[in-house]
């Protein structure tokens, strides 16, 4: 943020492609990259206008963030590894000749990011992991295992950390969603900031701040700055995904 202010954490929800909005965002939010963290919690590339654009922007700025699942689909698509979506909008990135060298830098993402207060993960944290960071910390996002696919997938769990079938329509109980069993956690002081929930929507919880609120479906993008507990948003100049959120 510009002007004389102490160094924050700006996150930011499932960008998606949408740099118009992204660009908005960061003037919005008055962001100083010479001052400033930038922490995109995943799901940066695909679906929406510009993924190529996105990348640039973000690594101009030596954003961290986490990878989301959206993320490791192009870095495997890049490696031939995986076919594409029937929605995807990656090609004019993946065609592009700078695309080895951003998808290289996106590869440099972690799964997990953490701070003496916070956590930063694209979906969700299992009540099986005593340890977060040590279960995902150096983990191998193009490598599948189970506790990638929950960090960058889950929605719903029980107790044990078993997903349901699916997760829409809302499934029924002994699932519910993954953070009322982080807010459980009697021990546990940190907040997780996560996105890949654009149904669930903005999510100001105890010690939970979800930021996906569908960017890429017409509403908005969202930033949390973390030492002031603020959220700002700009809205999406129009739909780029076919969505069946509510209104």
């Amino acid at each position: 943020m510009k002007g004389d202010h102490a160094p924050v954490r700006v996150f930011i929800g499932d960008i998606q492609g949408c740099l118009g909005e992204l660009e908005r965002l960061l003037e919005a939010v008055q962001f100083d990259p010479a001052r400033d963290e930038l922490h995109p919690v995943g799901d940066v590339v695909n679906r929406g206008p510009d993924s190529l654009g996105v990348l640039r922007l973000l690594r101009e700025l030596d954003a961290g963030g986490v990878l989301g699942n959206h993320d490791v689909h192009a870095l495997l698509r890049m490696r031939g590894e995986r076919q594409a979506g029937r929605r995807d909008t990656l090609e004019p990135l993946l065609e592009s000749d700078e695309a080895p060298e951003l998808l290289a830098w996106l590869a440099e993402r972690p799964v997990i990011r953490a701070w003496e207060d916070l956590l930063c993960v694209h979906a969700a944290i299992s009540p099986r992991w005593s340890d977060p960071v040590a279960t995902l910390d150096g983990l191998d996002a193009l490598a599948d295992s189970p506790q990638l696919a929950f960090a960058i997938s889950a929605r719903y769990c029980d107790e044990q950390g078993q997903r349901p079938p699916a997760d829409w329509p809302p499934p029924e109980p002994p699932f519910q969603a993954w953070y009322k069993h982080w807010q459980a956690r009697p021990e546990e002081t940190r907040t997780v900031v996560f996105g890949h929930w654009a149904r669930n929507g903005l999510v100001l919880e105890p010690r939970v701040r979800g930021l996906d609120t569908g960017c890429l479906y017409g509403k908005q993008l969202t930033a949390w700055i973390a030492e002031e507990d603020r959220i700002v948003q700009v809205k999406a100049k129009r739909v780029y995904s076919a969505t069946s959120l509510p209104d």
